[in-house]
């Protein structure tokens, strides 16, 4: 295993065990070219699915061991986690501390056992939108598949019931209304890497388009 990944894991269980700290990426916590908001701006396709929780379901599939379909109740039931993170929008805002709870990507992957040849991740969501990540990059104690903020249900127009939260990439890269995640052999351009935005999305590096 590689000793980022070890080192990932064991911050990720500190924090469920209510002892974890966060992790400094930047002296300099705003990144490049980013303004400091206070709200939730709201950016999306210009559809905003309506899913009722009864027919919420979450596939999970590709180059794993154990392909899993979760349906609301059964997502609720895996080991929950909270964690709060700064938020990064491609649009230049950011905004610090904040709450988000749901279940780690860690769980997911604990539940699935992706196979050794799995490197990348595509996202589906209920609006049609998609994106991807390596398998890395979610590899780490704060990406999670969030149903709450702030102590609240995830409001529809913020990705409600469910969305991914990847807080070291620009917000693009973590879907909202998220109904599938797959694993890949290979790497499959979303939506936006294929018109022109980045694949990777580091905003510490300023990395918007391609």
């Amino acid at each position: 295993m590689k000793d980022s990944y070890i080192a990932a894991k064991e911050r990720w269980a500190q924090k469920m065990a209510g002892k974890g700290k966060r992790s400094i990426r930047s002296a300099d916590r705003l990144p490049p070219g980013q303004r400091l908001v206070t709200d939730f701006p709201t950016l999306d396709l210009g559809i905003q699915p309506e899913v009722p929780l009864e027919r919420w379901e979450l596939k999970i599939h590709g180059k794993v061991a154990s392909p899993a379909t979760l349906n609301w109740e059964r997502f609720k039931a895996l080991p929950q986690f909270k964690d709060v993170s700064d938020f990064h929008c491609v649009t230049t805002w950011s905004q610090f501390d904040m709450e988000f709870e749901g279940v780690s990507f860690f769980t997911l992957t604990d539940l699935v056992q992706p196979l050794p040849e799995a490197s990348h991740v595509y996202f589906k969501a209920y609006d049609g939108y998609t994106t991807n990540n390596s398998l890395d990059a979610l590899m780490d104690d704060d990406v999670l598949i969030a149903h709450s903020w702030n102590g609240e249900p995830l409001a529809k127009e913020h990705g409600g019931p469910a969305r991914v939260i990847v807080p070291k990439r620009y917000a693009w890269k973590g879907a909202k209304w998220v109904k599938e995640i797959i694993f890949l052999d290979r790497d499959l351009l979303g939506f936006w890497e294929l018109r022109g935005y980045s694949n990777t999305a580091d905003p510490f590096t300023d990395d918007r388009f391609a």
